[in-house]
């Protein structure tokens, strides 16, 4: 206490018995939001803007989960432009936050060592080891803030996509800024894919098989010809073995197949899949899920680390929570790929970017996949648009039962007796660093705790 290198506040508690072989683990989250609930009586058209303070690293995926949302309840078609420019928005936020991941936060354990000095294992003596590692990282995840400020006019919190479309479009200056940064961004990537790749045939070869291994279930995003998806589509679960589960489901229905539990030890919420039941249902969500989901990504480079990323898990789905962090650096590759063709599509610099419509709905559900996995926001609201009753699902949460084993099989592999040294304690921490949780975005549960 406190979980180290992620954002929001946790702790872990590891249960031993009397002859000190651990017996559970535990993954608390500490802090609470309650947006859920301080968002009733707020006008619907304010909830895009008010709901992306809710993190400062992804306020992206709530701002366009919002509008997703508004554009269900004003029951408008956003005009094509609109819709690309919110995509090339959701790809760079997927490219800085996952660069964020893995240079600033997980890195320092790769190339570090587990055992290293805590003091200076962070982005910090990362810097001090391997500067220009260090600086690409850096300037990768820039990248993403800059697409994102040329988009919105600001890097963080920017209100710009509202229910209906967006508030404007991308200046022809910025497209050339885009378009000349492009090659470096790319060239970041392939770095980064080539080094962790090393790393995985030498030096985290076992973390593969300990950290979070196990068969569950697997929700995401995918498009309609079964392609990686990130802001459309229809919703999958696959399981371990590569079979669907369930195909074409609509985010409208979502309390059809997703449940909400609570436990009296965490302020964050348990979702689970219905028809398993709690805790069977236990499902994950985020680039491991979305790589494992999709039957392909639909461009070259990234097919191509998809197919290795494959080989290398040993079969069709990636069961080790540690190849999240392999799934990101994937995933960064299909983003620069779908920004290098959405800079040349004339859409981009279309001035049509918004339909204007009135209250036709008094309920609306929207989905989108934030970097950390799928985020569906859910209004009720009265004839004059006031919030009557807002629910969020949140990726992290979604997360929480497959967190919580994670570091259960982590600590039972690593620590046998009372004296624990702190870098086993790290690698326990590290099992849910696989998962990048924002807890802050994921603590809203409306009602008083057991």
């Amino acid at each position: 206490d406190p979980v180290t290198r992620i954002e929001g506040h946790a702790k872990i508690s590891i249960y031993l018995d009397d002859a000190g072989e651990v017996e559970d683990a535990r993954f608390h989250v500490v802090e609470f939001r309650g947006f859920e609930k301080f968002c009733e009586g707020r006008p619907m058209f304010e909830m895009a803007g008010i709901t992306a303070r809710i993190c400062g690293i992804c306020p992206v995926s709530h701002l366009l989960a919002a509008a997703k949302t508004g554009d269900k309840i004003l029951a408008v078609q956003v005009p094509p432009a609109g819709e690309k420019l919110r995509r090339m928005m959701n790809l760079a936020q997927l490219t800085q936050s996952h660069a964020l991941s893995f240079f600033h936060l997980s890195s320092p354990d790769f190339l570090l060592g587990w055992d290293s000095d805590p003091a200076k294992r962070n982005v910090f003596g990362l810097i001090a080891a391997d500067p220009d590692l260090a600086r690409a990282g850096i300037r990768l995840r820039q990248f993403g803030q800059t697409v994102i400020e040329l988009l919105g006019a600001r890097k963080i919190h920017a209100a710009w996509a509202v229910p209906g479309g967006v508030r404007s479009p991308l200046s022809q200056e910025g497209l050339e800024w885009i378009k000349d940064r492009l090659p470096e961004a790319r060239q970041t990537t392939e770095l980064a894919l080539n080094l962790l790749k090393r790393l995985l045939d030498s030096d985290l070869a076992s973390e593969v098989d300990i950290f979070g291994k196990f068969p569950s279930l697997f929700m995401g995003l995918v498009a309609p010809n079964g392609n990686w998806e990130h802001y459309g589509g229809h919703l999958r679960f696959i399981d371990s073995d590569g079979n669907i589960v369930a195909d074409g489901l609509s985010e409208d229905n979502y309390q059809d197949y997703l449940g909400e539990a609570v436990e009296n030890w965490s302020y964050l919420k348990f979702p689970y899949y219905k028809p398993l039941g709690y805790p069977d249902g236990i499902y994950r969500v985020g680039p491991l899920a979305r790589l494992n989901v999709c039957d392909q990504i639909g461009t070259p480079d990234a097919d191509r680390e998809l197919r290795e990323f494959r080989d290398r898990a040993g079969s069709r789905v990636a069961t080790s929570s540690f190849f999240y962090h392999y799934a990101r650096l994937v995933e960064i590759m299909a983003c620069i790929e779908a920004i290098e063709a959405l800079v040349e599509d004339p859409d981009i610099t279309s001035s049509r970017v918004r339909a204007d419509a009135g209250i036709n709905n008094l309920e609306g559900v929207g989905v989108s996949e934030a970097p950390r996995g799928t985020l569906f926001h859910h209004y009720k609201v009265n004839e004059n648009g006031l919030i009557q009753k807002v629910n969020l699902i949140i990726a992290t949460g979604q997360n929480n039962l497959a967190m919580n084993k994670t570091v259960t099989q982590i600590a039972k592999h690593y620590i046998h007796g009372n004296e624990i040294p702190e870098g086993l304690l790290n690698r326990v921490e590290a099992g849910i660093r696989c998962f990048d949780p924002c807890l802050s975005c994921s603590t809203h549960a409306a009602g008083q705790m057991p």
